[in-house]
């Protein structure tokens, strides 16, 4: 395989940093990056917040779930879903702004990910490394509120990038905890979807062995909570 695939087959959450600071320049090209990122009839709706206040970082961490990092890392940055751009453009040209669709909060929400996955892999290339932060959308008013975010503008997750710290992979994974993905064929299905198998979970919350015997529809109910 080539270089670029290598690349996005070994990319991790990472949570071992340096204290090495990332430049401006250097963080201004990863935004470039996530520009060329596809985006939905070209609205481009993403806007990227660099948090460096050391207060609202410290707030930010516990509106998140208590994750000290979002105060601690080198960079933090926050990728919003924005429609109020638009706004702000039918507002110059005297046009109204067609809003009120779920379509709109979905094609705004893929934007902002197809753009930050260009970020993290770029950075990943230059040997910066980060994880997303989903839990500023526990406390999404709040975290609005601390970023003064407008109408038609709301935070989808944050991202904080270091250089990474080097570490060895020990067979007892002591410098690095490794989770496996799932394999690609229950993944990747040809002309329709099908389960390869079903994984039930009994009334005791214990995981049961999968069932490769059930017939295609037949959702039995057992001694089950949730069947998928």
């Amino acid at each position: 395989m080539n270089e670029v695939i290598n690349l996005l087959r070994s990319r991790s959450s990472v949570r071992k940093f340096t204290n090495q600071n990332i430049p401006q320049d250097t963080l201004d090209e990863l935004i470039k990056c996530g520009q060329a990122a596809a985006t939905s009839s070209f609205i481009q709706a993403c806007t990227v917040i660099q948090l460096e206040d050391s207060d609202k970082r410290n707030l930010l961490a516990d509106l998140a779930g208590g994750q000290p990092y979002v105060a601690s890392a080198s960079r933090f940055l926050v990728f919003c879903a924005d429609m109020n751009r638009h706004q702000l453009v039918c507002d110059m040209h005297n046009s109204e702004m067609i809003s009120g669709y779920t379509e709109q909060f979905i094609t705004a929400t893929v934007d902002v990910a197809l753009f930050a996955q260009n970020v993290m892999t770029a950075a990943q290339s230059l040997g910066i490394e980060g994880v997303y932060i989903g839990g500023i959308r526990n406390n999404i008013a709040e975290v609005s509120n601390l970023l003064e975010l407008p109408t038609l503008v709301y935070p989808v997750f944050g991202i904080w990038h270091v250089p990474r710290l080097p570490c060895t992979r020990t067979r007892n994974q002591t410098e690095t905890t490794l989770i496996s993905r799932l394999k690609n064929r229950p993944l990747s299905r040809r002309q329709r979807y099908k389960n390869h198998f079903r994984i039930r979970w009994t009334s005791t919350g214990i995981l049961s062995k999968p069932n490769r015997r059930h017939k295609r529809n037949n959702m039995e109910r057992t001694n089950c909570k949730h069947v998928s």
